[in-house]
């Protein structure tokens, strides 16, 4: 685990013991069971990327890279403006030592439009992954940087049992090796370093052609505009999580439809 994520887990474990003790595992089981049902994300990237691009559009209001991104923020007007541009789920954060976040704000922006949400958050604990069934999230993420086998197991038939989808978080070949374990129907490339926060989209290009065909790739950070979605689409990447860049736009519903109507249209996939 790099020092930025073992800073994050420290945190973490704090949270969670913390908001265990308000709600134990019966407590929280009970809130997840009152929860509306799970709206299908991983079909809706699939629908979105078998026709064009599927676009994961992400509700972030600060990084630790970056700093503030966006300071008038709306959690449900910018999950509308995205569900016009186009956009076939959505991310929300909701940690907020690092990023601003709250699960208020997922709540609030699955409530205003019928897209499936992501949480995107540091997962550990299965508790966590029924807290997030609870809030309203369709679909968790599991960043196998920071979670060993046995975690990313866990989290991965937590899921299951409630019935959300699963995405999976790698950055090395050797993360994309452990997530085969987990037999996950989207994958997650992260061009990011957590290490000193750079990005290369080599990543992307190189590991995309390891991922199991049956698998639907998403690429991550440092994504800027039609240019790199038609680059990475030229090595089967069809599928995509935005969120900087659309975040700072003024009008974000126009430049989530500038994004997807780049250069790479529908029924120019390229084999």
């Amino acid at each position: 685990m790099t020092h930025v994520l073992d800073d994050i887990r420290a945190y973490k474990t704090q949270e969670v013991a913390a908001a265990k003790r308000l709600r134990d595992d019966a407590a929280i089981a009970a809130d997840a069971r009152a929860a509306p049902a799970p709206r299908r994300f991983a079909e809706a990237l699939l629908q979105a990327s078998s026709g064009g691009y599927g676009l994961i559009a992400e509700i972030k209001k600060a990084s630790p890279s970056a700093g503030l991104i966006r300071a008038d923020f709306d959690p449900a007007a910018l999950a509308r403006a995205y569900a016009r541009g186009g956009a076939a789920c959505l991310s929300v954060l909701t940690d907020g030592p690092s990023f601003q976040g709250a699960p208020a704000y997922l709540a609030e922006a699955r409530a205003a439009c019928a897209l499936p949400v992501l949480r995107k958050d540091f997962l550990f604990d299965p508790w966590q992954v029924a807290e997030s069934r609870a809030m309203g999230a369709d679909c968790i993420l599991i960043i196998l940087a920071m979670v060993d086998d046995a975690e990313a197991a866990a989290l991965n038939a937590a899921a299951a049992h409630w019935n959300m989808d699963v995405l999976v978080e790698v950055h090395s070949q050797a993360e994309l090796e452990r997530a085969a374990a987990l037999r996950p129907r989207l994958v997650g490339i992260n061009n990011r370093n957590l290490q000193d926060f750079s990005v290369d989209l080599e990543i992307s290009r190189r590991l995309s052609r390891r991922v199991p065909e049956q698998a639907t790739i998403v690429a991550e950070s440092g994504l800027k505009g039609p240019d790199d979605l038609a680059e990475l689409a030229r090595f089967g990447v069809r599928s995509f999580l935005i969120g900087e860049s659309l975040m700072r736009a003024g009008d974000v519903t126009a430049a989530t439809e500038a994004l997807l109507a780049g250069p790479f249209r529908p029924g120019q996939m390229p084999s």
